[in-house]
């Protein structure tokens, strides 16, 4: 099994069930002894539902022998995986990360699956459990006050990434076939480049983010994250569509590239296209997380742009230039000019301000999949004695911002400023976006996933505690353009590189495709050797 299993694809898994080599009972059994002998070391998985997973496996074992030759199964048969434990599944507490939806008497248990989860399930997926991420995935790294720190799986001392770390270093060190992220400025693919994986941001609209608790509400997204590209796509197909509790995944119908996503999985997919790298990415310009008020002076707009600057570290510069030759190997063209999303696109983009309708994501969300004592934040105060984090329900200044007053919290239908503070910079900036596109003739955008290479989180980075590996991609969320991130090989230390790309809006299939190509060309992946014990204490 250590044989079959171990970097086993959806494809390959498939094949062994259908030749009854194994049964769903005897793998799942092997992936909850992988979590058994690792975890303990790596943390990627905060808790474990093994009557769920063990229930549904003899659920599927027996609807197989049942079925005899003629059996069919799901898209997703038969298949380990882990969900972001800031995704609701059903009867499970859902943490966000945060230790204040795990207090005695008051857990946050979920009363449905989140639209994903139900899909997943439905697929035929076996959820093993849920992943650790920061609270209320508000970080760059995976600390949780629910369940501590995670290691990245090419070196425990190192960070994974957030805020899908957990599902990124379950995956990557094989703990599960896949599983979903979240990703709010670079949750899915920042991770995804320090572990070697697949990170896909869907088309925002494409899959739903109904039952998944908000950080920022009009900037989620959630999608696969999954060893190879083929599996993401599998994934991708069972999870994306429309749904009535998410409004924005109405126009997936008529404006998404139909399915299945595996049709574009094609090795000549990069041959005659054009990618641009955007000039801002490399010249490190700012984009403050959540945006710059309308209403703040250009002055101050200046120095919260400038504090937001994050150079391009030159290892990570290095790293990049080598991963695009794999590009052009495949026969694709790759363009610098500093005419490409100049740092005047990163300007247009710190005015796409979301910090007002914080309040408004949390309370949505509550109100559908809160506990039965608590369906809002003021009935959260009231069952607990303390209020939830301004974090999600004040708009959470940055770290430039400490020293200024909360945003105003409102909604987004009603506020009179919802214009100036978050429609028309954000058509302006998918207008920058596009243009560039059509004036040089490109399919999409290349560049660094992140700014740096993963962080020893051993010892203090630029004299104070690392706080995980930054990127300059929180501008994809605010268009909500699809973006993938594939390995691009690694650095000289041995810890990964991840090369990003994105598209046109909808163009998700095109994009999975070009994502194959790159990955067949250049097959960058191989497993990390796992440690189970030493390095670092077994503790949170």
């Amino acid at each position: 099994m250590d044989r079959d299993l171990l970097e086993v694809t959806i494809p390959r898994l498939e094949e062994l069930y259908s030749s009854h080599k194994y049964t769903v009972t005897q793998v799942v059994q092997w992936y909850l002894g992988r979590i058994a002998k690792y975890n303990g070391i790596y943390r990627a998985v905060q808790s474990l539902d093994v009557p769920g997973a063990m229930a549904t496996a003899a659920r599927e074992d027996a609807e197989a022998e049942a079925g005899g030759a003629g059996f069919k199964r799901g898209t997703m048969w038969g298949v380990p995986i882990v969900i972001k434990a800031n995704t609701s599944i059903k009867e499970l507490i859902t943490t966000d990360g945060w230790k204040g939806y795990m207090i005695p008497g008051h857990e946050l248990i979920a009363p449905k699956d989140a639209t994903i989860v139900a899909r997943l399930r439905a697929a035929g997926a076996v959820i093993l459990g849920q992943t650790n991420m920061p609270d209320f995935a508000a970080s760059d790294t995976n600390r949780s006050t629910a369940y501590g720190r995670t290691g990245n799986a090419y070196d425990v001392r190192f960070s994974p990434g957030g805020s899908s770390g957990g599902t990124v270093t379950a995956v990557t060190a094989n703990l599960a076939i896949l599983g979903n992220g979240t990703d709010t400025g670079n949750s899915i693919r920042m991770p995804a480049a320090t572990s070697s994986v697949l990170g896909v941001f869907p088309t925002r609209g494409l899959v739903s983010i109904a039952g998944i608790a908000p950080l920022d509400w009009l900037l989620d997204n959630t999608g696969p994250i999954a060893r190879n590209v083929t599996d993401a796509a599998i994934a991708l197909d069972v999870m994306a569509g429309k749904d009535p509790m998410d409004p924005r995944t109405a126009e997936s119908a008529t404006k998404a590239q139909p399915g299945p996503y595996t049709q574009y999985l094609k090795k000549d997919a990069l041959k005659g296209k054009r990618f641009g790298v955007p000039a801002f990415i490399l010249a490190g310009a700012g984009i403050p997380f959540r945006g710059i008020p309308a209403a703040e002076s250009s002055s101050e707009a200046a120095k919260e742009r400038d504090a937001a600057r994050l150079p391009l570290r030159p290892e990570t510069r290095a790293a990049f230039m080598k991963a695009i030759e794999g590009l052009r190997a495949a026969g694709a063209t790759v363009i610098f000019d500093d005419s490409i999303l100049p740092d005047s696109f990163a300007e247009i983009a710190s005015h796409v301000c979301t910090l007002p309708y914080v309040r408004e994501g949390t309370e949505k969300f509550l109100a559908s999949y809160g506990p039965s004592q608590y369906h809002s934040a003021e009935e959260y105060e009231k069952a607990v004695g303390s209020p939830l984090p301004e974090t999600i329900i004040g708009g959470m200044n940055s770290d430039d911002r400490k020293d200024r007053p909360q945003a105003v919290q409102t909604t987004l239908e009603s506020d009179p400023q919802a214009a100036t503070n978050y429609f028309a910079p954000r058509q302006k900036m998918l207008d920058a976006y596009n243009e560039a596109l059509d004036r040089l003739h490109l399919d999409g955008f290349v560049y660094p996933a992140i700014q740096m290479p993963p962080p020893d989180e051993t010892m203090p980075q630029d004299g104070h505690l690392s706080d995980g590996p930054h990127s300059d991609t929180s501008w994809v969320n605010m268009i909500g353009v699809p973006a993938v991130v594939v390995p691009g090989g690694f650095y000289a230390d041995g810890l990964p590189f991840g090369l990003e790309i994105s598209a046109r809006r909808w163009k998700d299939g095109d994009l999975l495709g070009w994502a194959y190509a790159y990955e067949q060309a250049t097959k960058h992946r191989h497993p990390p050797v796992l440690v189970d014990k030493g390095l670092l204490p077994d503790a949170p």
